[in-house]
């Protein structure tokens, strides 16, 4: 599959089936967050794989996780990041997004659906799954076969600006 084909094929599913993800995809989504580009390869990225009862149970306290059988708890850890020297700002969320887009990418290739949450209470999230101080909490990547139609990859033709809108050709 064309990467564009890819890219418009993956959707935020809300809606899943209650069966787990097989281990054979949740290991090829990993593998692509670990291969997935970090400021100067520092690699800072910490995920908590969370597949048991009692783990869901603990991300609902924090995260709306729409019924997904696994998510991911995408952190990075601040201690070992790169640090852009002119302005001191750490890139742990940069960093911690192309990890999570990668996964997402490799996940609809192989016909897993998913949502990327940022609405999550992070104080909760961290206690919940004792989480260092240290690492910055970025996203949940909520991971499982939709149980309700995928949107349409042709959606993006009406639901997206043109790309003259946002790009300045200079």
């Amino acid at each position: 599959m064309e990467f564009l084909q890819l890219a418009k094929k993956r959707y935020a599913c809300r809606s899943y089936e209650d069966r787990q993800v097989k281990k054979e995809d949740l290991a090829y989504i990993l593998e692509a967050g670990r291969v997935a580009p970090t400021g100067k390869n520092a690699q800072p990225q910490r995920l908590l794989a969370v597949q048991s009862r009692e783990g869901l149970d603990k991300v609902a306290l924090g995260a709306n996780a729409y019924g997904a059988p696994t998510v991911l708890i995408v952190c990075a850890d601040r201690e070992s990041v790169w640090v852009r020297p002119y302005d001191d700002k750490y890139i742990t969320d940069i960093d911690a997004t192309i990890v999570t887009d990668h996964m997402m990418l490799a996940a609809a290739e192989r016909g897993v659906d998913s949502v990327w949450i940022c609405k999550f209470d992070p104080a909760v999230i961290r206690r919940e799954f004792e989480i260092p101080e240290t690492w910055d909490i970025v996203n949940l990547l909520a991971l499982g076969y939709r149980s309700a139609p995928p949107k349409s990859p042709d959606r993006h033709e009406t639901d997206r600006a043109p790309v003259e809108s946002y790009t300045r050709f200079c």
